[in-house]
């Protein structure tokens, strides 16, 4: 029985990772979301993708956009996965701005426990932005000397070679 509330078209597919091994849905929230045994309210969905309202929003609609395929990182995906997500997330983007009149808004994308992912299954945020809206991304901003910048682009371009 499917407990999603709204629009999630056709059937899901089931979880799998690497070689078509399901994945437990006890141990994946995204995945019981994907299969409808867990409620969500939803926004869009193809053959690849689903995205779906977070259930914290710190700004009215902010999205999580969401692969049918458990995948756990950005890391993992596969070049198809990764471009149907990326023009998925920017057709939602369009959509959020519209429909909340967002000035802006971020990107958020985390991999690992050291990354601050707190769901092992890949996920993007659409969090949209309000002037004064008290959310805060914070890091160093200070520029680093060139010479630094050149070794770290340098080994940039090395490791990828190994990746194309």
């Amino acid at each position: 029985m499917k407990v999603a509330d709204s629009g999630h078209i056709g059937q899901p597919a089931p979880c799998f990772i690497g070689k078509r091994e399901e994945v437990d849905l006890a141990d994946c929230i995204f995945c019981r979301i994907e299969a409808g045994l867990a409620p969500a309210h939803f926004v869009y969905e193809d053959d690849l993708v689903i995205a779906f309202l977070s259930p914290e929003q710190p700004n009215p609609s902010k999205v999580l956009v969401v692969p049918r395929t458990h995948v756990e990182t950005v890391f993992d995906l596969n070049d198809q996965l990764a471009a149907a997500i990326f023009q998925a997330t920017v057709r939602i983007a369009r959509g959020v701005k519209l429909a909340s009149g967002c000035e802006g808004l971020n990107l958020v994308q985390s991999n690992g426990r050291v990354g601050q992912q707190d769901v092992f299954h890949f996920h993007l945020h659409i969090v949209p932005r309000f002037t004064g809206d008290d959310i805060i991304l914070d890091w160093d901003n200070s520029p680093a000397p060139t010479k630094k910048l050149s070794q770290i682009a340098g080994e940039l371009r090395q490791a990828l070679k190994t990746t194309l």
